[in-house]
């Protein structure tokens, strides 16, 4: 069973997704577009769950499909869409989360989304420490259950990412 928790802002963040992006782009190759560190783990400063969210774009998601059996070879679980459509989701680290990589075609809505929430968090500190001190008492809150946790999450992330995508330009 997966324990949830929420910890400080660990430097080390930036490096593992920089080493799992080469991990990446050797076992992907051109199949990638680009690779983004996404999440509360790519915002400096902040609390979150000790797991990299890793954002890849591709040109073709069924090319990405034919290398299922390659990302299983470097420890990544194969989850499909997983709930969300003309998304490829994959897992590493088993109930000891570590990384999850969310795969989106360039140009998908998704992806502007979570760069903009991102991006609003790092330009905007206070949002930023609400938003720590939000999880925290969400992870309290939850008993472990990480669906509940993100309910909990979800009307602050949706009133704060209609703001970044305003403070992005994609929003009037």
């Amino acid at each position: 069973m997966r324990i949830l928790t929420v910890v400080d802002y660990d430097e080390m963040w930036p490096a593992l997704f920089e080493n799992e992006r080469t991990l990446l782009q050797m076992t992907l190759g051109k199949v990638i577009s680009r690779i983004h560190h996404i999440g509360s783990t790519s915002v400096p400063g902040l609390s979150a769950k000790p797991v990299i969210d890793i954002l890849i774009e591709v040109a073709n998601l069924e090319e990405l499909d034919s290398l299922n059996q390659a990302m299983e070879g470097v420890g990544y679980t194969v989850r499909g869409e997983n709930g969300i459509l003309n998304r490829r989701y994959f897992t590493k680290g088993g109930n000891q989360r570590s990384h999850h990589i969310h795969a989106f075609t360039t140009g998908d809505a998704q992806i502007i989304k979570h760069l903009a929430f991102r991006d609003y968090l790092i330009k905007h500190n206070d949002v930023a420490i609400q938003y720590a001190l939000m999880k925290k008492s969400a992870m309290l809150l939850c008993e472990n259950d990480s669906h509940r946790y993100s309910i909990y999450k979800a009307d602050f992330i949706q009133k704060h990412l209609r703001m970044a995508l305003i403070d992005a330009g994609h929003l009037g």
